[in-house]
């Protein structure tokens, strides 16, 4: 069987990027720490390689964390294992409407 990989690349992370082809909804994949923890997650959605899943339920608003820093916020409420891409991820840096958002 071929090994379904994705990683946690940082402790802060609650997302993890997939390194896999193949991953459609139901799809089991093993998610590894740089401490060398697994655990396994089902997948909601189909997910390219390259691209990444929910570690954890993420609330509408709050901060998908990917390599330790945020790269935006949750448009809708993220259950654990879904497909966390443009459709529920809202970028917050370079906007001008948010204060700090010149990043």
């Amino acid at each position: 069987m071929e090994l379904k990989l994705a990683l946690k690349v940082d402790d802060l992370d609650n997302v993890a990027t997939i390194f896999a082809n193949g991953i459609v909804d139901g799809a089991k994949v093993e998610v590894r720490d740089k401490k060398g923890n697994m655990e396994e997650i089902t997948v909601h959605g189909d997910v390219p390689y390259g691209h990444k899943i929910a570690l954890c339920d993420i609330k509408k608003g709050e901060h998908i964390m990917k390599y330790g820093e945020s790269i935006g916020a949750a448009s809708s409420d993220i259950k654990k294992g879904d497909y966390v891409h443009i459709h529920n991820l809202e970028a917050l840096r370079g906007r001008g409407d948010l204060e700090g958002g010149n990043q």
